[in-house]
């Protein structure tokens, strides 16, 4: 048994361990289990949000971007950066709003704001579409991650389901409280790893960060910058928008903010949550480190970036070091995808069906929920093929669609009607949904069109269509609504 596999395993126990003490001392009603009794202070809810946005993503989707894609990569600091200042502004009054009418999910809110619980059902389907893609990423990288770092000794499909049973028993016991005591475990790993890599492995192989990219750029000219067709800076620009607005519209990152004590948290947050994810740099600098070393990874395998090269390089035990941190980074959102999930399932599909039932029982049902959500995302997982940053894109074009609606409901006057807001949405979503399901893109539709047009992110022109059908929509209805009232006097 080489070194490294009894430190990965060290850390599913101790994660097991630490989801399930955090229980301790509280009744895990349907608040406490979704929102931790909105409770969490600065730095919980810190840590919090930043276990959902630095996942498997961050540490194998970066990393294989960087190695395979080149400057398109630099997307990914720029709409987090974004994603930040929008939050400023954003965030406190949809927690004050979710405070004042005790809400729990991410449709309480749009059902309330629009006296629509019909719209609370679309907005939770909406998300659970969107979730699914987000928690295979999860279980994706976990089955990277343990199969690489063990030297094959796990294969994917086996830690895929033991970290599935893992982040479900957990889940089931201790909730949100669970996913944040988990994610301290995991940032203090993964800035201390992360670091580390992105400086040693250029000055390993490279004698330095310069020399490195002195070396790729004669390897590959043009590798380090935006290619004139395909990701160019059209998408460069469409992309950072559609996921820079997408940002806190999953559901499980939106439930976080319910969490906090108090408004001014999100403020604080965004202050420092961006100097936080300079720890992508050093991700990039891991992926660009293996391009010269690792060549000839395709497709999906270019997830395998970061660890290929740090199996090169490093001994056993400390491969599974990366390999224990990377177990982390895809739990902890792992876990807060599952309580999401099962919190749309039990109170805003279930409970609209029948009204009368208690938020005790909503609780136990949403319990209930959690692992037939794991089963079927580990069903979507084993069968999938695409990259990590394929599977976050698309679920990111999804979950966009609701920012319309959520942005113009905190508006003194909003623009939209409920029958606007949920044309907007449908629209949106069915555009993405059809472009998807059948390979399509604006090259593919639009032939005729100036390569800048082609090469727009297709999530990005679905937001278009979903502003303008949402405000025409709310138009007809609110001159319907005013006929009718004339008609009756």
């Amino acid at each position: 048994m080489n070194a490294a596999l009894p430190i990965i395993a060290l850390a599913v126990v101790l994660a097991l361990g630490l989801g399930l003490w955090a229980r301790a001392g509280h009744d895990m009603s349907l608040e406490q289990w979704t929102v931790g009794g909105r409770g969490f202070g600065t730095m919980l809810v810190f840590l919090l949000m930043a276990g959902e946005v630095y996942t498997t993503f961050t540490f194998l989707g970066a990393s294989g971007w960087a190695y395979g894609k080149g400057g398109p990569t630099y997307y990914i600091l720029c709409y987090l950066c974004l994603i930040y200042l929008i939050s400023y502004w954003l965030l406190p009054p949809v927690w004050r709003y979710a405070k004042q009418n005790k809400l729990f999910s991410q449709p309480d809110f749009y059902a309330a704001k629009y006296e629509s619980p019909w719209l609370g059902v679309l907005v939770a389907l909406v998300g659970l579409v969107a979730l699914v893609p987000y928690m295979v990423l999860q279980l994706k990288g976990l089955g990277i991650i343990v199969t690489t770092a063990s030297y094959g000794a796990i294969s994917p499909t086996v830690a895929i389901w033991i970290g599935a049973a893992t982040v479900t028993a957990y889940v089931m016991a201790s909730g949100v409280r669970g996913s944040a005591w988990n994610s301290v475990i995991k940032d203090v790993l993964i800035l201390s790893v992360v670091v580390f890599l992105g400086l040693y492995l250029p000055y390993h192989y490279y004698g330095g960060i310069e020399p490195m990219f002195r070396a790729i750029d004669q390897a590959k000219p043009g590798f380090l910058a935006l290619p004139e067709r395909g990701q160019s800076a059209s998408w460069f620009a469409s992309t950072t928008l559609l996921t820079a607005l997408g940002g806190w519209m999953f559901p499980h990152i939106f439930g976080s903010v319910y969490t906090a004590r108090e408004a001014n948290v999100f403020r604080r947050n965004a202050v420092f949550l961006p100097l936080y994810q300079l720890m992508l740099l050093f991700v990039f600098l891991a992926g660009f480190a293996a391009v010269l070393q690792v060549p000839g990874l395709k497709g999906p395998d270019v997830d395998l970036a970061l660890f290929k090269l740090s199996i090169e390089a490093f001994p056993p035990w400390f491969v599974g070091v990366i390999g224990a941190t990377g177990v982390f980074t895809a739990l902890v959102p792992g876990s807060m995808i599952l309580i999401a999930g099962a919190t749309l399932v039990a109170h805003n599909l279930y409970r609209p069906l029948r009204p009368q039932a208690t938020d005790a029982s909503i609780g136990r049902l949403a319990k209930l929920a959690t692992p037939l959500l794991a089963l079927v995302c580990v069903g979507f997982t084993l069968q999938g093929g695409e990259t990590i940053v394929q599977l976050l894109l698309m679920g990111y074009a999804f979950v966009t669609q609701l920012f319309p609606a959520l942005l113009t409901s905190l508006m003194a006057r909003n623009p939209l009607t409920k029958e606007g807001a949920a044309a907007g949405i449908v629209v949106g979503v069915g555009t993405v949904a059809a472009t998807a399901i059948g390979g399509h893109s604006m090259t593919s539709l639009f032939p005729s069109l100036p390569g800048a047009i082609q090469d727009m992110n297709i999530g990005a022109v679905a937001l278009a269509l979903n502003v303008v059908v949402g405000l025409l929509v709310s138009l007809a209805t609110r001159r319907a609504v005013s006929a009718q009232a004339m008609a009756t006097k």
